[in-house]
Formats: C-alpha cells, structure tokens, sequence
C-alpha cells in the first residue's frame, strides 16, 4: 500500500526531499485506494505544504508536534504513556518487527506514527489495513485534536482513518477533548519541565536514556513484506478504548 509510503513522509519532519518527490507522491496520491475527496485534500494539503518556506514548515512542524505530549506522534505515549507498560509495550513491538524481517537502530523509536506507517506499506493492503484498525483509536484521537487546533494535517489523519475501514467517532471524540488544557503553552511546558526534572532528581542518572528523536536511516524495505498477519496488538479483547493524556472522561 504505496499510499502509506507518502502519509508517512508528510507526517515525518519536512525535508527537501519532499519538494523533489513531489510529482511521484502525487502520481501515488492519485493512484491509490482513497476516494476522491480524500485524494484531492491529500493533493490540496501536498500543494500547500510544499509552497511554503521549508524552514517555516518545520518550525510549524516543530510547534505543533514536538511540544506537549498531547499531539505526540508516539502510540504509546497516548495508550501508556509515563508507566513501565510502555517500555513492554516497545520491546515487545521492536520484537515483532523482527519477527517481519525489519531490524531497527537503537535510536528508531518503533511507535513513531511514520516509522510504523511505513512497516504497514510492505505488509500487502490486508495486513496493511488491520495495523491501521489497530491503532485508529488513537489516530481518531490525534485527528480530533489537530481539527480543534484549526491543522490542516487533520488531512492525513483522516486518510489513515478512511484506509483503516474502521469506525471512529470523531464527533463523539471532539466532544471529549472539547475540556482539554492545552499542554503546548508556555506555562503548561514550564510544569511539565519542572515535574520531570523532580522525576529526574529522583530517580538519579542511570546511564541509559534514549533518544526522544528517531533517526530516518532504517526504514522497511518490500523486500520485508511478509504474507501473514501483521502480528502487532496495541488493544486488548479488540477494543478501542485509548489511555489518551489529557482526555476528560
């Protein structure tokens, strides 16, 4: 599923390499699966995107992404986030990359949205499609959010959605975010700063931290495509509850 391949790279931090791929995304924009609307906000957001200023778009990307935990492009971050499930849950999916014939740096953070987004493509449309149902709860999360935000990168959420053939209530998820704090303020940043450095007092310097930020050397490749189902389960029983930060009940 090549569409997979181009959400994965306008969701990843702009580079040049997107204004020299331009007219092949859009060949595979056009050529894909989605419907039409969906093909011409995807094509319509590509267009914008890559009219602005390279260094304004990654200082919005910056802002919009990279600040808060509450628009994370981390999976885990919004099922687990700071509890000791999460490391599990890491080890357990880099596991399973493996399992698919993909190895991972120890920089690549294996729930990074683009990173996983370009697993699925090499995993046939089946396959494909049910790693997105697995995680469309939180991509309905994030898709909620960055409409609340007025983002237009509500585009690319909205496409993995309609991709996944799952049923998400974005109406029902507006109205419980519609109370949510912001966490990208400077004062809600200054909290954040000021209990993790608590947190870090605390705990002591242990040695062995990881990187927050995923490299984008080792990426799959078709020749990793396996047939069988992509063994990868974020939900428990199938259900499609998320541990969202933030997410009144």
């Amino acid at each position: 599923m090549q569409i997979l391949q181009v959400i994965s790279l306008l969701l990843d931090y702009p580079t040049e390499l997107l204004h020299d791929s331009q007219s092949e995304l859009e060949q595979i924009v056009e050529a894909s699966v989605l419907s039409d609307a969906a093909k011409n906000a995807l094509l319509a957001f590509l267009k914008n995107r890559l009219a602005k200023d390279l260094m304004d778009w990654q200082a919005e990307y910056d802002s919009q992404f990279e600040r808060g935990r509450s628009l994370s492009l981390l999976l885990f971050e919004h099922l687990h986030g700071e509890s000791r499930d999460r490391g599990q849950a890491m080890v357990n999916l880099q596991a399973q990359y493996r399992e698919a014939g993909l190895d991972i740096s120890q920089k690549e953070l294996p729930d990074y949205i683009p990173l996983y987004l370009e697993f699925l493509s090499t995993q046939g449309n089946d396959n494909a499609r049910f790693g997105l149902q697995e995680v469309a709860p939180i991509l309905g999360l994030l898709a909620a959010r960055l409409a609340q935000r007025d983002s237009d990168y509500q585009i690319l959420l909205h496409s993995l959605l309609e991709l996944s053939e799952a049923e998400i209530d974005l109406a029902d998820l507006a109205k419980q975010i519609s109370s949510e704090q912001r966490d990208d303020t400077p004062k809600a940043l200054d909290k954040v700063w000021e209990e993790e450095m608590v947190s870090f007092m605390s705990a002591g310097n242990n040695g062995g931290g990881e990187s927050s930020c995923p490299s984008s050397q080792l990426r799959p490749s078709e020749q990793q495509r396996r047939d069988q189902m992509v063994p990868v389960q974020f939900f428990n029983g199938g259900t499609s509850s998320v541990a969202a930060t933030g997410v009144s009940s």
